[in-house]
């Protein structure tokens, strides 16, 4: 079966406590590795308002995971999604090449590192 890479962005509930959200993200990162997948990366981007309510919520705890597997490993984790009611909502994205350089580019810093050189330039003259 063809290695792909994936990306899943999934929300908690923001009635957890820290330690109970750092906990479900270990639990899926380990689902992950018990399905032979890589982690490429995980990135937290906090508690952020929901576009509309879910469950009765207005904010949730959002969470990125990019990772390297075989398709069957994304069946096994959105099944885990489905089963803990911690999570409230998920999304897993098949990443092309483009979008796989694109984010190595945002994770090395590399992004708007020209349009902040011009505006330097700009300002100094």
């Amino acid at each position: 079966m063809e290695v792909r890479n994936y990306e899943t962005v999934f929300i908690v509930t923001p009635v957890l406590n820290e330690s109970q959200v750092q906990e479900t993200v270990e639990k899926f990162t380990q689902v992950l590795k018990e399905n032979s997948a890589a982690i490429v990366s995980t990135e937290a981007w906090g508690l952020r308002k929901l576009a509309y309510p879910i469950q009765k919520k207005s904010t949730g705890y959002y969470f990125c995971v990019t990772f390297t597997g075989e398709g069957n490993v994304v069946d096994t984790l959105e099944l885990a999604f489905r089963r803990d009611e911690r999570v409230i909502r998920f999304l897993t994205t098949v990443l092309d090449k483009h979008a796989v350089e694109y984010n190595n580019r945002r994770r090395n810093g590399e992004m708007n590192q020209q349009k902040a050189a011009k505006e330097t330039e700009a300002v100094a003259q």
